[in-house]
């Protein structure tokens, strides 16, 4: 008899993690393993147990998706990763998958499409929703079409696009330091270039922008 494939969910709402958890548990071949409401705590599981495949969502507390993708894939080459996002735009999903995703679902999609985006995942194939195939190609010609304008979001680092994540989710400079383990005049100073590089000039301004960025929700 084949074993099982391992999952890990990671989710931050809890009922959605549960019914996640509730769905994929009736299927004979696949086992959730571990699951984790932040990309931290998805890195540190991840790593322990060694999964077969992370569905993972792209809006998490402190650490976004991505973040946590790319540390995954770091530390676990082998292990899949499905995103299991609300976000639509082109911009996110070539995010996902340059930070290490083989499948890309929403999460309006009906189970059968989750189940079929795991197990192509899991047997090598990448997997899109078919409801946001049609960005993929609009957003390719597009590209072909006209010259790549660099937009000032383009210009941010990742340590900067995190840092905004974390004003914008109200943490201060101190706490910021301490979680990212960099001094405060470090995190100072990332700040005075995310408002230089954005034009904007106050906290509210900065969370208004990561708002409409996806980096948080309202």
């Amino acid at each position: 008899m084949e074993a099982k494939k391992k999952l890990f969910l990671v989710e931050d709402h809890t009922i959605l993690r549960e019914g996640l958890k509730a769905l994929l548990s009736t299927q004979p071949d696949l086992e959730i393993v571990g699951e984790a409401g932040e990309g931290d705590a998805a890195i540190r599981g991840v790593e322990k147990l060694q999964p077969d495949l992370v569905l993972m969502d792209l809006s998490l507390p402190k650490m976004n998706g991505t973040e946590a993708m790319r540390e995954i894939k770091r530390r676990c080459p082998k292990t899949k990763i499905v995103a299991l996002t609300v976000h639509k735009t082109e911009e996110y999903i070539s995010a996902a998958f340059q930070a290490g995703a083989e499948g890309y679902v929403l999460k309006d999609a009906t189970h059968a499409e989750l189940e079929l985006a795991i197990r192509n995942v899991l047997s090598g194939k990448k997997f899109i929703s078919p409801g946001i195939s049609e960005k993929i190609v609009e957003g390719y010609l597009q590209k072909k079409k006209t010259a790549s304008v660099v937009t000032p979001w383009d210009t941010l680092t990742p340590r900067e696009r995190s840092i905004l994540k974390l004003i914008a989710e109200g943490y201060k400079n101190k706490e910021i330091a301490d979680y990212l383990c960099i001094s405060v005049k470090t995190v100072e100073k990332h700040r005075s270039n995310l408002m230089q590089k954005l034009d904007l000039h106050n906290v509210s301004d900065l969370t208004a922008y990561a708002i409409a960025k996806g980096l948080v929700t309202r």
